[in-house]
């Protein structure tokens, strides 16, 4: 094999293996944080949350595939 051909070879492969190296990955996992101003157990925010969530589903966001979703709820208790 000539010298030409070799580095011509060479050069190639090292130009395609970041390409291939790029199919592997995986998408990135996105992180959504929800700050709910009541307590966890209010019927009418759960149904929000459940609308929140198909939404994200009709839009192409699957939980635990390529979303995550963390739930914080107030849960604040008034002492009298």
């Amino acid at each position: 094999m000539k010298r030409r051909n070799f580095i011509t070879l060479l050069g190639g492969a090292m130009a395609a293996w970041p390409l291939a190296a790029r199919g592997q990955q995986q998408e990135r996992m996105r992180r959504v944080g929800v700050l709910m101003g009541t307590a966890e157990g209010d019927h009418d925010q759960e149904g929000l949350v459940s609308v929140f969530r198909r939404t994200l589903e009709d839009l192409g966001w699957k939980e635990s595939i390529n979303i995550h979703i963390e739930y914080r709820w107030a849960g604040v208790t008034r002492r009298g």
